[in-house]
């Protein structure tokens, strides 16, 4: 409207004859009508002042100029005397914004996305941002699956020229999908191809996850898995035929129909090679997962695409072209593939660039990097590169891109963004079982000190069977070639009487110097040296075991302790893994020199196979053994133990495994865990890899010897969230075949809270 009437003004001065308005002299300007306006704003705006010669051209551009601000209704200009009045009509400013009936969404995130529109108390009131606004309130209730929204707004005038604004929201009910059809298919069952989609008719979890509420972002990636699904499966000629949405007049019920055209199998008749061989053919063709005789897969040609131009650009080729073009026999349902290579031309990294760290220093991303500056590109280091910058455990989010540098042909720039987490953890941990109440621990970390990438953390762990006071430091590059230095020292007081797990208490003060030393990109061999001096107390309850050894032994040891592990990291994450595995083994001796003489060795292997882009199966095994030499058995208060939500959940830590006289746990010389665990991202959640489920089975062992009859069974749940206040683990586990005797903790969680 404002447009319209300034090109009505516009034609009405022109139309004016020259003279209607006598030029003259302005000897003043005065303003009129302003509430809110200050009277300089309306000067800054006029393309006149005191002293200018008024005329009808300035007069249709001064009145241009303040309908231009927004800020007025109407303009006029009037003349007294040689004096230019200047009366206006200000527009009404916004007083304030309500809502009523508005449950589905948060009132402060809304006000907060209207007043980006520009839709905000104390701004000047737009009748074209209010309707804007009203639009997109109701487009953001509908695509929640609110189709009988009503949105309508009011505006109440207020004294002072402003006004109220109020939106009425009847949200009504949600609409569910009633019914999913799908026409034409025969070579799957209908049943089959609706369980590949994300939206589904209402479920036992559909109210959380809310896959039940119509989505066209939802249908389209479901319609685009149908068709992988198809073309993965030798049907080259799949189409969609038509996708229909329809919705009942009450609006609470959605059917949706989708015809296609399945399309005969194909299978893979030939292929060949051709374009620039940059690599021998016969290293090309080991790449090709598409084989002749094989049926027709979509997946596998693009993988096969992938795979060469990723092996070209590990030589520094980063913008190869790898096309697969398909020569068809409808007749005898055969395709063909000819494989057309054009590497393009080799590029090198001019510059890498690091965003998102606002804590962690540059340096300490760059010694992670694999890829170097000035040297050729090679996609396997850019890899490597973030999955070793994504295994520091600083950052929620690494990604890395490799753009063109502008005018150059064979440059690229390596743009590395991190998104950092909090690395100062306050950890708690806590169990819960009938009759043995809740069990708490807890210790402070900074893994990320000032940005520097050293380690230093403190534990004071209270719970009831340990009291630890340690403090650690680690210095992951103390040289420059990646040896890692630190040392620990601390007092623990284990308290096994206090816990109900046995009549004996120690007390262990002690120190260690750790070195690690990489032997490849993935290896690392640690080496420690320590010494501990020890305090046993028993008591007349005691066991004649623990009494033996005191008897024996004293009560009161020395150790100097020496320690060699190996660790060999092949995860592609540290915080989301989905695939790769981790090998560690730790060998601690008691060296001659000290009073204890003992030797425990340790292996651990854990592996993680991606079944599907969500899911992901991982397994893990461990075995412990250990002895004493020099005529002396390995010292009880060094056994091994299991049970707990970092061995057998379900049952009480340390609790698996035999039993001493008064039928408390003792441990053993001997430890035998396994985990498997189907872990998926919480439904409603699938994108956020912050947070994850699984279903596990556990199964655990400690004894003197390796006894299947000693083994006890678990299974359950779990949840990980990587939270706002630190990381949070929880299990419900139930045990199998437990024996008379087991101390099961079905509920175990730990939580952390970050400083």
């Amino acid at each position: 409207m404002r447009f319209i009437r300034l090109i009505l003004l516009v034609l009405t001065l022109s139309a004016i004859p020259a003279e209607a308005i006598e030029p003259f002299v302005i000897k003043d300007i005065r303003v009129e009508g302003i509430q809110r306006t200050e009277a300089g704003t309306v000067f800054s705006y006029l393309p006149v002042k005191v002293g200018d010669t008024m005329t009808d051209e300035k007069a249709a551009q001064a009145i241009r100029a303040l309908f231009a601000t927004g800020f007025f209704r109407d303009v006029a200009l009037e003349v007294e005397n040689g004096v230019l009045v200047v009366v206006v009509q200000e527009r009404p400013s916004v007083a304030q914004i309500d809502f009523a009936g508005m449950r589905e969404f948060d009132k402060e995130q809304v006000l907060k996305a209207l007043r980006q529109i520009g839709l905000a108390e104390g701004r000047i009131f737009d009748k074209g941002l209010l309707d804007r606004a009203e639009q997109e309130l109701k487009r953001q209730y509908l695509s929640r699956g609110m189709y009988s929204v009503n949105v309508s707004t009011t505006v109440t005038p207020l004294e002072r020229n402003r006004v109220a604004v109020n939106f009425s929201i009847e949200e009504g009910e949600v609409s569910k999908i009633r019914q999913i059809s799908i026409i034409g298919a025969s070579a799957f069952r209908e049943s089959e191809l609706l369980g590949l989609f994300v939206l589904r008719t209402p479920g036992l979890l559909t109210w959380f996850s809310k896959h039940d509420q119509y989505s066209r972002q939802k249908l389209s990636a479901d319609l685009e898995t149908l068709r992988s699904h198809y073309l993965d499966r030798g049907h080259l000629e799949f189409s969609i035929d038509s996708t229909q949405v329809s919705i009942t007049p009450d609006k609470k019920d959605i059917y949706i129909t989708i015809s296609i055209t399945e399309g005969p199998k194909y299978a893979v008749s030939d292929i060949k090679v051709a374009g620039e061989k940059l690599i021998p053919e016969e290293e090309v063709r080991k790449l090709i997962k598409v084989k002749p005789g094989d049926t027709f897969s979509r997946a596998l040609l693009t993988e096969s695409t992938k795979l060469i131009g990723d092996r070209l650009g590990n030589d520094g080729y980063a913008f190869a072209n790898v096309n697969a073009i398909p020569e068809t026999d409808k007749q005898k349902r055969q395709v063909a593939f000819t494989f057309f290579i054009d590497p393009g031309r080799r590029v090198y990294v001019r510059r890498i660039n690091i965003a998102g760290n606002n804590r962690t220093r540059d340096e300490v991303i760059r010694r992670e990097m694999r890829q170097l500056e000035g040297a050729w590109f090679s996609g396997d280091k850019v890899n490597l590169s973030r999955r070793r910058i994504d295994k520091l455990g600083y950052f929620t989010e690494v990604n890395i891109e490799t753009p063109a540098v502008p005018g150059a042909t064979d440059q690229v720039d390596v743009n590395v963004s991190v998104v950092e987490k909090p690395t100062g953890v306050v950890l708690l941990g806590a169990g819960f079982g009938s009759g043995d109440g809740v069990i708490l621990s807890g210790s402070v970390a900074q893994q990320n000190i000032f940005g520097s990438g050293k380690h230093v953390s403190a534990q004071i762990n209270s719970s009831k069977i340990n009291t630890t006071y340690a403090l650690s430091y680690t210095d992951p590059y103390f040289t420059v070639d990646g040896v890692s230095q630190g040392f620990d020292v601390y007092l623990r007081e284990v308290d096994a009487v206090g816990s109900g797990l046995g009549f004996y208490q120690t007390k262990t003060v002690g120190g260690t110097i750790r070195l690690g030393v990489p032997i490849s990109e993935i290896d690392t061999v640690n080496y420690g040296l320590g010494y501990e001096d020890t305090k046993i107390t028993t008591f007349p309850e005691s066991p004649l075991l623990y009494k033996d050894y005191v008897a024996t032994f004293g009560d009161q040891n020395q150790t100097l302790l020496g320690s060699i592990g190996w660790a060999r990291d092949g995860r592609d994450s540290l915080i989301y893994p989905t695939s790769g595995t981790l090998h560690k083994a730790h060998t601690e001796i008691g060296l001659p020199g000290g009073t204890l003489k003992y030797y425990k060795a340790s292996y651990q292997y854990q592996r993680y196979f991606p079944v599907t882009r969500q899911y992901t199966v991982m397994v893990n095994g461990e075995i412990g053994y250990g002895d004493g030499y020099g005529g002396k058995p390995l010292p009880f208060f060094r056994n091994f133990f299991a049970g707990g939500v970092s061995s057998v959940r379900g049952y009480k830590a340390f609790t698996v495994g035999p039993k001493d006289s008064n039928g408390d746990p003792r441990g053993g010389s001997r430890r035998l865990v396994g985990n498997a665990e189907l872990l998926f991202p919480f439904p409603g959640l699938e994108k956020d890899r912050s947070v994850r489920m699984s279903a596990f089975v556990d199964a655990g062992m400690v004894g003197d010897t390796y006894s299947p009859g000693e083994f006890r069974y678990s299974t359950g749940v779990g949840v990980l969230w990587v939270s706002p206040l630190g990381p949070l683990k929880i299990s419900v586990a139930l045990p199998i075949a437990d024996e008379p005797g087991d101390r099961k903790q079905p509920f175990q969680f730990t939580i952390g809270g970050v400083f």
